[in-house]
């Protein structure tokens, strides 16, 4: 309907839309597991009109950007053709042409592919990304589905560079797939230590005693103005507790601050999954580091 709201040219094509998209599902009782299979499910859905000509091209740049986004996670992840379900809309001729587009553009990328027959939308066939989680299960992650149903039934068109009326294709793509299912994903392949990037909570700082406290929270501030989420732990617990505490969260990185630190203008940094293992560094060396580990993205310390 928003494409249908104004008459359109070749040239305005690709026109590429996108939204956060609720759904829901009426799952059956006992099938519900956590993030990874909900009732109400939110998409990072994208919506493409395109000419029958883009189509390939647009779904190269749909399948870079899973890798983008999968390289950056540096997950492992395999792609499946799903082809026609006996259930569906359309004419036979609409899901030849959808398919072989599809195929074709998978041949082109170059990269070995599954086929599952029988396991597209009901409106069209589609590119599936799979991948597994920390315990082997192989889950559905992103989706790049072809439909040339929509605008059929729509009577969607856009004025070729013949003067005359034609019928757009329509890509649906979600790269996330579900954010719900993909955020347990993810937490169960990071196994809750999330990379500094990505860890709702970055840094923790510690001062050792309470006389250290004021001094630790100029540090939290400091990191703060950095752009670092960053949190002072001044609970009355010993530090051993403390920083037992905080592996147990699996924060990123503690900063111990003590009388020498304070002096110094340095903190004692220890990473997570590093066992005892502690470095002293100026403050502003670690800021630089860590503002460098989320601009890289980097997975690990």
């Amino acid at each position: 309907m928003i494409y249908a709201a104004r008459p359109r040219s070749y040239r305005d094509l690709p026109l590429r839309l996108s939204e956060i998209a609720n759904v829901y599902r009426y799952e059956r009782s006992g099938t519900l597991h956590g993030l990874l299979r909900v009732r109400m499910l939110t998409m990072d859905d994208g919506h493409i009109f395109c000419t029958p000509g883009q189509v390939e091209d647009e779904i190269f740049t749909c399948i870079d950007l899973v890798d983008v986004v999968m390289g950056t996670l540096g997950l492992e992840y395999r792609l499946d053709l799903s082809t026609r379900p006996e259930k569906r809309i359309g004419e036979d001729a609409n899901w030849d042409r959808a398919e072989a587009a599809l195929r074709e553009a998978l041949d082109r990328v170059g990269r070995e592919y599954g086929v599952d027959e029988g396991g597209g939308a009901f409106y069209g066939p589609k590119i599936d990304v799979k991948f597994k989680d920390a315990i082997g299960r192989e889950w559905q992650g992103a989706t790049i589905q072809l439909d040339f149903n929509l605008p059929e039934r729509f009577e969607l068109e856009y004025i070729g560079q013949d003067n005359k009326p034609h019928r757009p294709v329509m890509i649906h793509r979600a790269i996330f797939g579900t954010l719900e299912r993909f955020t347990g994903f993810l937490i169960e392949h990071f196994a809750g230590a999330f990379p500094v990037w990505l860890a709702p909570i970055q840094v923790r700082v510690l001062p050792i005693t309470d006389g250290h406290a004021e001094g630790a929270a100029s540090v939290v501030k400091r990191l703060r103005a950095a752009g670092l989420e960053a949190e002072l732990d001044e609970r009355s617990d010993t530090l051993s507790y403390r920083v037992r505490d905080g592996e147990m969260q699996k924060i990123p990185y503690l900063l111990v601050v003590g009388d020498r630190e304070l002096e110094a203008g340095t903190v004692a940094v220890r990473a997570h999954g590093a066992d005892a293992k502690q470095e002293v560094m100026p403050l502003e060396d670690f800021i630089s580091r860590v503002t460098e580990e989320i601009r890289t993205r980097a997975l690990a310390p």
